[in-house]
Parts: structure tokens; sequence; C-alpha cells
């Protein structure tokens, strides 16, 4: 996620670049602040694509440390060598060594080494990094005499690194010196407001980027808050640049959003992601969350049944009657969602059935013409 550094950012709600107004995020803000004036060693805890190498980039930015931010993938890189790229290398030290070469460590000196995906690190490489947060000295293969550095750790992990200490893949010794000051991000679908903020943005960036002026329809961010977000913070950027690209019209609907944000089990087995644990300090609108809570559930009932209102009624323990009333009042009728029952209304429309409803209706009048 590298789209923090651009003039679209400060119109929304941010922390060095990170996007977010929940209260768990700015309490880990609040940590930032003071880790970044010392020089303590870090573990970022937090599922795959919630924004730990973000969180890395901030803590080195209000840092006093002149060197650089070196991030290192230990799960992308193959273990024979993860050693040399961490630690570098004597001339003749290996085979292929035709050059010395200065490790990760040695760019990051009096800087920052964000070590990603720790959990993927072996213990034999683990024994070589204890040494470094110990004694502040690495060991480049093949050299005889040891090189002293000032860097600053930041680790991060979606595993748990408890976990990995009982069965013995991770050094005991190492997970004491590494959370020194632990900040365990929270997956997206447990950030409240988040998603529509950070869906807004990313729609907005992706919109500059690719020069189109395009908004986000109210049912449309209503179906993104609902959605279980495994993929977090990533998938809703990958998902807001697929839907700039591929719209055609100023507005992106819910017609253009992939079918597995609508997945009936997703979005109503995991409603209580989405309720509102905590009240925000400025309060909220009692009356307006309620109801898109409702019309998420609506909604929801509709796709699974294709838009079939009696057999939505029964998924949501309704009476029909209840639930058209409903349909109708919050005006959820849309092209996307519903076919309606013919029989019930074809009588009113007489042989041009489909045809007489006013401009507002397009949609649904086309709707009733394909049937």
């Amino acid at each position: 996620m590298e789209l923090q550094n651009n003039n679209i950012v400060n119109e929304f709600p941010n922390f060095e670049g990170i996007i977010s107004s929940c209260k768990e995020m700015q309490s880990i803000f609040e940590i930032i602040k003071k880790v970044s004036k010392t020089d303590t060693t870090i573990l970022v805890l937090g599922e795959s694509g919630t924004g730990k190498e973000l969180i890395a980039k901030a803590i080195h930015t209000l840092s006093k440390r002149q060197g650089r931010l070196v991030p290192v993938n230990c799960a992308a890189i193959p273990e024979e060598i993860l050693e040399s790229e961490l630690f570098g290398h004597e001339k003749g030290a290996f085979t292929g060594a035709i050059n010395k070469k200065q490790g990760r460590f040695e760019l990051a000196d009096n800087g920052t080494i964000f070590l990603d995906e720790i959990g993927e690190m072996s213990t034999k490489l683990q024994a070589k990094l204890l040494r470094v947060l110990q004694d502040g000295k690495i060991d480049p293969v093949g050299a005889t005499k040891s090189i002293d550095v000032n860097v600053r750790v930041v680790a991060a992990t979606n595993k748990d690194l408890k976990e990995l200490v009982k069965i013995g893949k991770f050094r005991e010794d190492l997970y004491y010196r590494l959370q020194v000051v632990p900040i365990e991000l929270p997956p997206l679908r447990a950030r409240q407001n988040d998603i529509s903020i950070l869906s807004k943005y990313f729609i907005s960036y992706f919109a500059q980027k690719f020069q189109k002026e395009i908004k986000l329809n109210e049912n449309v961010l209503n179906a993104l808050n609902a959605y279980n977000w495994p993929g977090n913070v990533r998938e809703l950027e990958n998902l807001s640049e697929r839907l700039v690209v591929l719209s055609d019209s100023n507005e992106i609907n819910t017609s253009d959003l992939p079918s597995y944000i609508f997945n009936g089990d997703n979005q109503i087995s995991n409603s209580n992601e989405y309720i509102l644990k905590e009240i925000p300090e400025d309060g909220i609108d009692f009356n307006s969350y309620i109801s898109k809570i409702e019309d998420n559930l609506i909604e929801s009932a509709l796709r699974r049944t294709n838009g079939n209102k009696k057999a939505a009624a029964e998924l949501l323990k309704l009476n029909r009657t209840t639930l058209v009333e409903k349909i109708k009042k919050k005006n959820l009728l849309c092209n996307s969602i519903i076919k309606e029952e013919i029989s019930d209304i074809r009588p009113n429309f007489g042989a041009n059935f489909g045809t007489n409803l006013d401009s507002n209706n397009v949609g649904f009048s086309r709707t009733f013409q394909n049937l």
C-alpha cells in the first residue's frame, strides 16, 4: 500500500498518511508517537493486508534517526540467500560471491530495518538476529570480523509467534527481544467507519490517477461495509482500482461490484463483526445507523433469493407485505438486485408493460421487460 504520499490523503482523517478515524487506530497512533522518539524494538502484529509496513514507515519518519528505512520481506527471500541479504558477504564467501556485498543491516545503519514476516525466518538466522539486537554487531558471510551497526529494528508478522515458540520454530529469547513494544493492528472489518472512509479515498485516488470523475453510490458503501474483508485494506485497495478502471460511468453502483461481495453467508453470518462496539466521541445518528443495517440485510436477502420477495421475507423472518413496504419506503428497488413478481403488478401496465414508467425508474422498467 504505497498510496499515502499524495495530495488526496489530506482530505481524509490520517496520521502520517495512515487513513483512519476509528478509536483502535487512534490508540495505536498514540503509541507510535511515544515509541518513535526511542530506539526500542517493535513487533507489529496483524493479519495480512492491515498495513504493517505503513506503521514501520510512520515510526521511522517520526524518529530522529538519520539513516534509511530498509524493508526486508523474510518470506520472499529463500533461506540460503536471506543470510547474505541481511548481513552481507565477503568476496569468495561462496560460489557466485564474486564481489563483497553490504547487507540490509549495513544499509540501514543509523536508520531502521523493517523485517516483515519475521515468523518465516529460520532458527539459524534467528540466532544471528538475536546477536544484532543484543550487541549491535553483524557477521557478514565469510567475514572474520564483526561490524558494528546502529539499527532500529521493527519486525512484523501475521503468525502467532507464541505458538511457534511452543512448537520450537521460533526462539523464545528472540521473541521477548522483539516484542518490547507490541503493536497489534485490528483487521479492517473491526475498524468501524474506516471501510467507508478508505473506500472513498481509494476511489478518489484512482480516479485522479486514471483521470476520471467517479463517486460511490450509497448502496455500494453499504455493501462494502457489510463485507468481511479477509484481505483487509490491501483487498479494498485492489478492488477500488478495479472498479475505477472498469467503470464506464461517473458513479459506481452495486451492479459493478464482484459477486463475492454479496455472498449471503459471509454478509449475514458475520453481521456481528460490523455491529458498532463503541459509540464515537462525537456521537452517532441512531436512526441512520440502524437504517443502514436494515438496508444491508434486506439487500443481502434479495440478492440471495434473486429478488424473490417472498423467499427474502422468509429469510428475514418477516411478512412479505412488511418487506414490500420497507423496500418501497427505503427506495431499494434497483435493477441489479430485484426481479418483481410480475403477476402482482402486470395488470397495471397493460399492453405497454415496462415502458410507461417515469425516467427515474428506467432501470426498473427494463427489469420488467426482461422477465
